[in-house]
């Protein structure tokens, strides 16, 4: 008898609406659900997006493609107020569809551009997001 109440014991929470994420799960989710669409179209040379804020919504700059065709991306994040260069000793970071982290424990508060160029010439025009 036991055995026949306790799957129905253990729904009882899904069907209430009880359900419980992992602590890392909620940042996660308003981060990304605050992302914004952006459009790269192939350039021999980097191309910029912003001037952008970052918020609390974020302690990261992520982007990831959503344009699954193959292709990626280079990005990197220039800090405006305190340099014309990328982050990270000016290098690139190679995007693709997951979400990556393109500069990290970013203070809110920073004005920032995303500065992207192609991966190699299947970068014709990808799609990606970018949450902050």
């Amino acid at each position: 008898m036991i055995r026949r109440l306790l799957p129905a014991l253990l729904a009882v929470p899904f069907l209430l609406g009880l359900t419980a994420l992992p602590a890392s799960a909620a940042p996660a989710t308003s981060c990304y659900g605050g992302a914004i669409s952006l459009t790269y179209h192939y350039s021999t040379a980097a191309v910029e997006y912003g001037p952008y804020t970052t918020s609390s919504r974020c302690k990261d700059i992520n982007m990831r493609l959503t344009t699954d065709n193959g292709s990626f991306l280079d990005a990197c994040v220039v800090f405006v107020d305190h340099t014309t260069l990328c982050n990270n000793d000016n290098t690139y970071q190679t995007m693709g569809p997951p979400w990556l982290t393109v500069a990290t424990d970013v203070k809110d508060g920073t004005h920032f551009k995303l500065r992207v160029h192609a991966y190699d010439i299947d970068s014709q025009l990808d799609h990606f997001q970018l949450a902050f």
